[in-house]
């Protein structure tokens, strides 16, 4: 088993920036991909960026050029840097873990979730 815990999340004024973490534990040994995925209140939960074992990223469109993953392995975390934030980033934010190879960009392709963080941003 995995256990996944995120921080990091506030309140946030239009164009600022936040920094998420997640910490995993347990058999962190079997991850290889780590995801970020967000979930706004009455919409379904969706794919935010996503970091391979090696390092490759990946990032849905409307956050390219604005958000950052990055991990480090030695210390089981990954991490989510946000920066020009706007109002629709607004939601909870959710790590999530994968034992495999490539960066799934779905929801039920992740085997091991955090509780989620929110992140509100204010206009």
């Amino acid at each position: 088993q995995v256990q996944l815990v995120e921080s990091g999340g506030g309140l946030v004024q239009a164009g600022g920036s936040l920094t998420l973490s997640c910490a995993a534990s347990g058999r962190t040994g079997s991850i290889y991909a780590m995801g970020w995925f967000r979930q706004a209140p009455e919409t379904e939960r969706e794919f935010v960026a996503g970091i391979s074992w090696r390092g490759d990223t990946y990032y849905t469109d409307s956050v390219k050029g604005r958000f950052t993953i990055s991990r480090d392995n030695a210390k089981s975390a990954v991490f989510l840097q946000m920066n020009s934030l706007k109002p629709e980033d607004t939601a909870v934010y959710y790590c999530a873990a994968n034992p495999g190879r490539g960066i799934p960009t779905t929801a039920k392709e992740y085997d091991y979730w955090g509780q989620g963080t929110q992140v509100t941003v204010s206009s």
